[in-house]
């Protein structure tokens, strides 16, 4: 007597079966972000350690934002991060202030050097910035000594 045997395994195609659906192609690059949980709080004030494995970045709000704090700076958040990620948030981060200077102009971080007491300058809505002749951008034309 032939009996088929139980234990072979069915053929995975037949004329008619179809293929099992593939999963929807992602376009490459493209990282889905779940930004449900994430929570925003605001700082001016960073202080920057690490190891030679790890970079330690503190944020927190310094309530005496000019001179020396009379008071300790509570630090709210730290990311510890890898300085691989580390360097391609520095790029990143480059990037997006040279756009930002290319559209409103220079950012001076010296706040003893900064025009009205840390306030950036704003330049006039349809004028380009202007080159120095060391290729960094300023918001405000020269002026003339008349």
């Amino acid at each position: 007597m032939d009996e088929p045997t139980r234990d072979a395994a069915p053929p995975l195609l037949t004329p008619l079966s179809q293929p099992p659906p593939s999963p929807a192609p992602q376009p490459a690059g493209h990282v889905e972000v779940d930004d449900s949980k994430v929570r925003a709080c605001y700082a001016n004030f960073c202080r920057v350690t690490g190891t030679p494995e790890e970079l330690v970045i503190d944020f927190g709000l310094n309530p005496q934002p000019v001179g020396v704090p009379t008071q300790p700076i509570v630090v709210t958040q730290r990311i510890v991060t890898n300085l691989y990620t580390a360097k391609r948030l520095v790029q990143v981060l480059q990037m997006t202030v040279q756009r930002h200077e290319a559209t409103f102009g220079v950012l001076e971080t010296d706040v003893q050097s900064a025009p009205s007491a840390g306030k950036p300058r704003r330049r006039r809505p349809g004028r380009p910035p202007r080159r120095s002749a060391s290729g960094s951008v300023h918001s405000q034309p020269r002026r003339r000594n008349q």
